[in-house]
């Protein structure tokens, strides 16, 4: 029987996204993360969840790039495990560091800016995640859904800007990350200006 290659890139990108759950779980059992594992199991989460949010915005530059359409079948799997991640990386705020202080939470989120944006973009993507099914897409209509979920690239801003402040010294992770997030976001400014202007070129 012979797979659809859509089909096996899904199951590809499956284990690809659940590698660094599987890495954090060998981590925990064998010792490996390291003095301050709360910090270390925190930051893998948060770091994972910019990864998968920026691989997400990839899949349109790519797809225009290489002339792949199939590349944006797995655009909702990847949209989706950033979300996964995202949630994971909470609870672990809230559960290992927070002990599930409901008003340390809420003092904290107050307080801390990177937090506050950090929350803020969290709750961005819970209606991205819930509308993230064709039938939600139907049910908004094609160009209320585009407009919703143009909101990945406000998360992705805030993402960055989160890991940015919670860093403060060694910024080269998260400069990375708005490098990356730049790029993105030119690529899809000149791709749109292109579309707008009458003569197809700026």
């Amino acid at each position: 029987m012979r797979i659809a290659p859509v089909t096996a890139l899904k199951a590809l990108i499956w284990v690809l996204c659940l590698l660094p759950l599987a890495r954090l779980a060998w981590f925990a059992q064998s010792g490996g993360l390291g003095a301050n594992p709360i910090e270390f199991v925190i930051r893998s989460l948060g770091s994972w969840t910019l990864t998968f949010l920026l691989a997400t915005l990839s899949i349109t530059p790519l797809r225009r790039l290489t002339g792949w359409n199939a590349l944006v079948r797995v655009r909702r799997l990847l949209g989706l495990f950033a979300f996964f991640y995202a949630v994971l990386h909470f609870f672990a705020y809230v559960g290992l560091d927070q002990f599930f202080d409901l008003w340390a939470i809420i003092a904290d989120i107050a307080k801390r800016p990177y937090v506050t944006i950090g929350f803020a973009a969290l709750m961005l993507l819970l209606p991205l995640a819930a509308t993230s099914t064709a039938a939600m897409q139907r049910r908004l209509g094609g160009r209320r859904w585009q407009r919703l979920h143009r909101l990945v690239y406000v998360i992705g801003v805030a993402g960055v800007v989160h890991y940015w402040w919670l860093v403060k010294k060694d910024i080269t992770q998260p400069a990375l990350y708005a490098l990356i997030l730049l790029v993105l976001l030119a690529a899809r400014w000149w791709w749109r200006a292109r579309r707008q202007s009458p003569a197809g070129v700026i």
